[in-house]
């Protein structure tokens, strides 16, 4: 089963709940916890939920529980398109691609993710590399420090585009910071959000 770090982080608070306190959080107490909206945590619950990491029943406050690993549902393989590339230094246009990767055991059941290969360095510290491909969860907010798909209205050209950077929305404008010392973060008034990365794929060819 593929996790991402903030799925398991999530996965560990709960077992550790848990088995402290003999029964779930709520998603308020999480979102406390983690210091995010419950938005951002349901989304988690529902990822484990569909990986078959945990199962909910409806309209119960307290109602997350874990799934022992063998006892798990069996996972949905996945296919997930390449819709195209993603600037990681300078805004490129992004142009549609008929490419597709198939996941099997990476990451089972993503719903309506899609990924990106990376052009540019500037996300390098992240571990983010050239050639690499992000998996892409598709909404229009981010929490700070959230690496996101961003896109961006270009003054010179009048199109629209996109940067693949980490969100942080300051008092009067929304800054997208490089991982890479050698690099500016963009400043911006406003910005929309396509996706956040919620995991890497690196080819070992």
């Amino acid at each position: 089963m593929f996790l991402t770090e903030k799925q398991q982080s999530v996965l560990a608070f709960l077992r550790d709940f848990i088995e402290d306190k003999g029964i779930s959080p709520t998603l308020e107490e999480m979102s406390q916890y983690f210091g995010v909206s419950r938005v951002t945590i349901y989304e988690h619950v529902k990822a484990l939920e569909a990986k078959g990491a945990v199962r909910k029943s409806p309209n119960r406050k307290r109602s997350i529980e874990l799934v022992e690993p063998e006892t798990a549902a069996e996972p949905v393989r996945s296919v997930l398109p390449i819709k195209g590339r993603i600037a990681a230094g300078d805004f490129i246009e992004a142009v549609e691609t008929s490419e597709e990767f198939s996941l099997d055991d990476l990451a089972p059941q993503l719903d309506d993710c899609y990924m990106l290969r990376v052009q540019g360095t500037s996300m390098i510290n992240d571990h983010i590399c050239p050639g690499d491909l992000v998996i892409v969860s598709p909404t229009d907010s981010a929490e700070n420090s959230d690496i996101v798909v961003a896109m961006v209205d270009d003054d010179l050209t009048g199109s629209r585009k996109a940067t693949l950077k980490r969100f942080f929305r300051e008092k009067d404008h929304i800054r997208l910071q490089p991982a890479n010392d050698e690099l500016e973060p963009i400043l911006v008034r406003e910005v929309e959000i396509q996706g956040r990365v919620i995991g890497v794929v690196r080819s070992t060819a």
